[in-house]
């Protein structure tokens, strides 16, 4: 099963990723609607940004796990406190409440990954895309 030092690594990798997806995007790729039915960056990241505070639900109570929107940079800045804020409740051992450890990676961590992705492809379709790194060999190291 899944332990905790695994999550906090998720999270890390995620931190490093979203550190290189999301960093000097251009304005008008934040903007970027190539479809009438398809979310902007910014709205992708305000989801990411829903679905990571969802995870934070499990282990203590929310009002409500929907940020208003914001401008790009804004959305950047939740991203990033709400990785913080998750990697402290996993160091912490504050139980979780109505889930396991597996479904909060197969559920809202799973598809904030995914969604991570999303924004690499509108960034390269922008053409301003992500520099090739070997992940493998990246240095990552827990949040807090």
């Amino acid at each position: 099963m899944i332990n905790r030092d695994a999550l906090r690594h998720f999270l890390a990798t995620l931190a490093y990723r979203g550190t290189n997806v999301l960093q000097d995007l251009p304005v008008e790729i934040a903007t970027f609607r190539p479809a009438e039915t398809v979310r902007t960056p910014v709205e992708i990241l305000n989801h990411i940004n829903g679905v990571l505070t969802y995870a934070v639900s499990f282990f203590t109570p929310l009002t409500s796990t929907r940020p208003e929107p914001a401008e790009w940079n804004i959305e950047v800045e939740r991203f990033f406190q709400v990785l913080t804020r998750l990697d402290q409740l996993l160091a912490e051992d504050v139980p979780l409440k109505e889930v396991s450890e597996e479904q909060l990676l197969q559920g809202p961590l799973a598809d904030a990954m995914l969604h991570l992705g999303q924004i690499g492809i509108f960034r390269r379709m922008g053409g301003s895309p992500v520099a090739a790194e070997n992940y493998v060999q990246a240095e990552i190291h827990f949040i807090t």
